[in-house]
């Protein structure tokens, strides 16, 4: 298959629905092989089975980034599969908004174990694989909510995390050929912002307007978005780029 992604393996955590499945499709179309994980069953094989479906060489398995052993064998199974493991997208994800005096304990705990125990330890054990082959691209997906946002005390501070966590990893393995970087989304439409509309009870189009008139180029983001700056990253060419936390938000944030 040609593309710039040819003879890659790109392996996506949460990679089923939204901005997950967006990147996937988006490095399957370029050429590589690809991985993914999720939690929801249903989503996990209608994505696997469209992707078959069009010539695509997948591996899907349902798992749960929190469980080390999964992971582990996940990542596993995958080079035994395809035979490498070159880039790793860190994007599964929850949100469990709430003001910070009804937050509950597991609010807290399920939001952290997802975003920063997922991606240690996906990129812990995909690093071991890169490292050997002195090459790898890991892309972590942070979000704009890093800069405080109201009712997601937990979230913020989980995607503020997952920055210093690239960061670092960016420091030590940039000599082994590996770069880390970071994607931080701002609006985009999918089902979690969809929840978020719930939760604030109103229409998920009222949402999306209150955010457009926010944004400088007046439209929302799609997962599309996203995909485009992950691949940027993933690109073979992106190799003296490390360290660095993309915010694609349609505007400046800082």
């Amino acid at each position: 298959m040609s593309g710039r992604f040819a003879g890659r393996v790109a392996f996506v955590t949460g990679g089923s629905r939204g901005i997950g499945k967006a990147i996937v499709e988006r490095f399957a179309e370029e050429g590589a092989k690809v991985a993914f994980i999720d939690l929801n069953e249903e989503a996990l094989h209608a994505t696997a089975n469209e992707l078959k479906a069009k010539g695509y060489e997948v591996y899907a398995k349902v798992a749960s980034v929190t469980d080390r052993e999964q992971v582990e064998t996940a990542v596993k199974e995958i080079v035994n599969q395809f035979g490498s493991l070159d880039i790793l997208v860190n994007n599964a994800g929850v949100i469990r908004d709430n003001l910070l005096f009804k937050m509950t304990d597991d609010d807290w705990e399920n939001v952290m174990d997802v975003h920063l125990k997922g991606a240690f330890y996906c990129a812990r054990a995909a690093q071991k694989y890169m490292v050997e082959q002195r090459y790898g691209r890991i892309i972590n997906i942070s979000s704009t909510s890093a800069l405080g946002n109201r009712g997601q005390a937990n979230y913020a501070a989980a995607k503020a995390g997952i920055q210093g966590f690239t960061k670092t990893l960016a420091i030590e393995l940039g000599k082994f050929g590996i770069t880390t970087n970071a994607v931080a989304p701002g609006f985009i439409e999918t089902d979690m912002t969809k929840a978020t509309a719930e939760r604030l009870g109103i229409s998920f189009e009222e949402l999306i307007q209150a955010n457009v008139a926010t944004i400088p180029v007046g439209r929302s983001g799609k997962p599309e978005d996203i995909a485009q700056a992950v691949a940027f990253f993933a690109d073979e060419k992106s190799s003296f780029i490390n360290g660095q936390v993309l915010y694609v938000a349609g505007g400046p944030k800082n």
